[in-house]
């Protein structure tokens, strides 16, 4: 059997093999290079390092990273933190072997920073090129840098190494010998030789104990059970560190349902946000001259942070998709600042008189305000991690006076890095633990008061409901259009200040492009009606902006390529104007910020021709920005609360054309709250007739096992292959127990545990099945031999079973594409081809059921087919206890 994306379940099995394994083979190669160092007193140079760093970057960053996702994929939250963070920390080290190498291939470079920093004056008056001139200044505080890096990733490292001890006793072993591999590295960057040979040893016991782990696993998966020991024992118990009381009040928070098909992605942000900061404070303390490494280091963490938004994203958590995701773009936008002026200005004058020009960091402000609000119904650790964000934001508003702008930005950094490592621990405790262990503080207020202290509709109706439309990315939308706008606002100042176009670039076009190339991803697996049209054509418009109005003028660009700019300029205007056109389907926000944009475009067109009124331009793009601003908030309080709000306006040719159009539903559709409902939905398939019903996952498409015609349907209604079965639904176990089927006391042991619930069990079928009354379809349900059988944890339908008798099912979509997690879903894609639809409003989940396999459960084996709404390291917690309840009982009976 397939998992519901199309990948069978075992894809998914043991994504832990190749994490461990990425993290041994990388520890052999920094091993290596060690030992010969220590051996030869020469440290590598030229391609050997450039060479070494490739292959930690495929191996230890690319291999993990795919571990990582998996692990996410299979709701393993502390395995895809650590691997995420892992192929992080082994990608930046790679780039720093690159760097090495490439900046020892030139044997005129000065060897050490001190001669460096005393030649700087000279270097820079000489007529040196620009690419020796970045080479040098490039090779500034590598060793520093270096340190920078390590630091924060001993401390997370560490932590993961504890949180790991709650789980197996394996990992903390491969996680503690990272973390003194990274302190001994870390030493050697200062002392002699020894500390690289301490390092190449304990990098030997990363080999040896991910080798062994990931054997373990490995047989595990392959036998399904634990043939080496490491797995399964934890080496403490987590409930051990606190009490299932602290941070009882965090129960309330977002009331919005989840994806629970995919980890949290709590505890991979909070990493993400301990690196970046760390990086930032020893260069604003001084202790880094220049930010060449730093920036390749904060890139790849904030890139690692934008996969943390990513599955946000797709377990429909629109305020941790907008969080990430800025955060991942503050620090990218800032690195690159950072880069351009340690590496490309250099002069604290050039600098400072840039910096004022630039307005692009207030848009930080008020979004970080934006987040502080959003966090009100949350816990108190969220909301104080948003307030040190913001007071991070202010303290690197480019309008303070440069001898206390890094200070202060130190200072900031270091709190908000504080509370990051804080959070990385308390988040991973408490998802491993299922509780609220680690405290977190209380709710600071609940929704309800929160939504009247935004001015929330008092009325209560399917009116005030949002749409079953997936916008968890549109904050992160306005967000990205917002912070390009603000940053391209400039006057003709720019044309005589070379350092504002060099500073402004990293802004506008990490933002405007990078970030909203993101965002168009996201818009894509979203599934909206149009997509990610919009968002795609402003990354062409912004990327264009930023080649022409900055680096076009650093570049001289001939009057005949700005007449090339000049039609590209007519064709934004033109698709544009499609663009708004599109908005009206949307709503009035969205539908102001395209006819701005229209304006903005014809300022870009002036540009081209050299015309410009610049008064025209700045008075536009502020007012883009103040939109973005408010279509950030309005969104994100309408996801966070699945209500209107806050108003986004009507959509308004949707308006006008469902008054035309006729209001007749293609198919009969009844109240799950009403008796009458019901039994008309019954009788319906009493009459052999397919209808869309409620389970207490997703919607699925029902036939009477009464009437076998009924379930063939089913196939063609859904363009089912006929290779995959269909289970079977009853309303009770004890409906089971009536049909007296041979199954064995540790099957009736772990159905009772089970059912009713998000859990499928694949039995045995036989003769049994007649006397529960399948009937006629024994040949159409199940495969030959085997069944698969749902008891819904849902009243309407488990009372539709005890009128209708066992019902055939399976999702209510079409083959191949996502579930329906609401009624008009059903209704719109498959109304005009089955009999009826049982309304019933949003689903309980956004994910099928979990498919268990019990066909070799007296061995003491079971196995998952797919992983759906109840995770598969739950259920197998569920089966071990009931094994265990059961041995104990038959030895209880033999001592008796």
């Amino acid at each position: 059997m397939a998992a519901s994306d199309g990948f069978p379940a075992s894809f998914y099995g043991e994504p832990g093999v190749l994490g461990m394994l990425s993290n041994g083979i990388s520890a052999f190669l920094v091993l290596l290079q060690n030992f010969n160092t220590a051996h030869n007193g020469k440290a590598p140079v030229g391609v050997e390092n450039i060479l070494a760093g490739v292959h930690l970057i495929l191996i230890g960053g690319v291999c993990q990273l795919v571990a990582g996702l998996l692990s996410f994929r299979k709701y393993d939250h502390l395995s895809g933190t650590a691997f995420i963070g892992y192929a992080a920390l082994w990608g930046s080290y790679g780039v720093t072997r690159i760097y090495y190498g490439a900046l020892s291939e030139n044997p005129n470079m000065v060897s050490s920073v001190d001669q460096i920093m005393n030649n700087s004056s000279n270097i820079m008056m000489s007529n040196t090129s620009l690419n020796d001139s970045m080479k040098y200044y490039l090779s500034l505080s590598i060793e520093e840098s270096l340190i920078a890096g390590l630091v924060p990733y001993i401390l997370l490292s560490f932590l993961l190494a504890f949180c790991s001890a709650t789980v197996n006793y394996i990992m903390p072993f491969v996680f503690g010998a990272i973390t003194a591999t990274l302190i001994f590295e870390a030493v050697a960057l200062a002392a002699d030789s020894w500390a690289l040979v301490v390092s190449g040893v304990l990098e030997l016991l990363i080999l040896i104990f991910a080798i062994y782990g990931s054997a373990a696993l490995l047989i595990k998966g392959l036998t399904q059970r634990l043939a080496l020991k490491g797995f399964g024992t934890p080496l403490f118990n987590v409930l051990l560190l606190g009490t299932p009381n602290s941070g009882k009040a965090q129960s309330g928070g977002q009331e919005k349902k989840k994806n629970t098909k995919y980890a949290e992605q709590m505890a991979l942000g909070f990493f993400c946000d301990s690196i970046a900061p760390f990086i930032f404070a020893f260069y604003s303390f001084g202790y880094m001259k220049s930010f060449g490494l730093g920036v390749a280091w904060v890139s790849i963490i904030s890139v690692a942070q934008l996969f943390s938004s990513y599955y946000a994203h797709l377990r429909q958590d629109c305020y941790h998709t907008t969080k990430f995701g800025f955060h991942a773009t503050y620090w990218l936008i800032k690195a690159w600042d950072e880069f351009v002026v340690s590496v490309l200005i250099v002069e604290d004058s050039k600098v400072a008189s840039g910096r004022q020009a630039m307005v692009g960091d207030w848009f930080f402000v008020v979004a970080a305000l934006v987040l502080c609000v959003g966090s009100l119904n949350m816990d108190v650790l969220e909301l104080i991690h948003n307030l040190l964000f913001v007071l991070l934001t202010v303290s690197t508003v480019p309008q303070i006076p440069l001898q206390g702008y890094y200070i202060f930005s130190g200072v900031a950094c270091s709190l908000f890095t504080a509370v990051s490592i804080y959070g990385t621990f308390t988040r991973l405790i408490n998802t491993i633990a299922e509780k609220s262990l680690i405290p977190v503080g209380p709710q600071p207020m609940s929704s309800e008061q929160l939504s009247r202290a935004l001015r929330c509709r008092s009325k209560q109706g399917d009116q005030d409901v949002l749409p079953q439309t997936d916008d968890t990315s549109d904050p992160l939308f306005y967000l990205s259009n917002g912070v390009a706008a603000l940053s391209a606002l400039h006057s003709r100042s720019m044309s005589i200040n070379p350092s504002l176009l060099h500073l402004t670039i990293p802004w506008l076009l990490i933002s405007g492009a990078i970030i909203q190339a993101y965002v168009s991803r996201l818009q894509v697996t979203g599934g909206g009606r149009f997509g990610s049209v919009i968002s795609s054509i402003y990354v062409v418009v912004w990327a264009t902006w930023t080649w022409f109005r900055f680096a076009g003028n650093q570049l001289q660009l001939s009057t005949e390529a700005d007449y090339g700019f000049t039609a590209g300029a007519i064709a934004f205007l033109v698709i544009n104007a499609f663009l708004i056109l599109i908005a009206a389907y949307r709503n009035l926000v969205l539908l102001f910020l395209t006819t701005l944009m229209e304006v903005v475009l014809v300022c870009f067109l002036l540009s081209t021709l050299h015309k410009l009124p610049y008064e025209l331009e700045i008075a536009m793009l502020a007012l883009v920005s103040l939109v973005c601003i408010y279509g950030t908030f309005a969104s994100l309080m309408n996801c966070i609360f699945s209500q209107r709000v806050l108003p986004m306006g009507p959509p308004l040719i949707k308006e006008k054309m469902n008054s035309e159009i006729s209001t007749e539903l293609p198919c009969p559709v009844a109240s799950s709250r009403l008796s009458s409902g019901l039994l008309k939905i019954s009788g319906l398939l009493e009459e052999g007739g397919v209808c869309g019903i409620p389970t207490d996952t997703v919607y699925a498409l029902a036939a009477s096992c009464k009437n076998p015609q009924a379930i063939e349907k089913i196939y063609n209604i859904k363009d089912r292959p006929a290779e995959k079965p269909i289970c079977i639904c009853i309303s009770s176990v004890e409906q089971l127990v009536a049909a007296k089927p041979p199954f064995s006391p540790l099957l009736w042991e772990f159905m009772r545990n089970v059912y009713p619930g998000g859990i499928s069990c694949i039995v045995s079928k036989g003769n049994w099945l007649l006397q529960l009354g399948v009937g006629a379809a024994y040949d159409r349900v199940g495969t030959r031999d085997s069944i698969m059988i749902r008891v819904p944890d849902h009243t309407v339908t488990c009372h539709l079973c005890d009128i209708t008798g066992p019902l055939a099912i399976t999702s209510a979509n079409p083959s191949g594409e996502p579930d329906s997690t609401h009624h008009s879903m059903v209704i719109n894609r498959l109304g005009h081809k089955i009999q009826g639809v049982l309304c019933d409003g949003d689903s309980n989940e956004v994910v099928a059921s979990t498919v268990v396999n019990c066909l070799r459960i007296d061995e003491g084996i079971i196995s998952i087919l797919r992983e759906g709404c109840v995770p598969a390291a739950k259920v197998q917690q569920i089966f071990d206890r009931v094994k265990t309840t059961m041995q104990g009982r038959s030895a209880l009976s033999v001592s008796l």
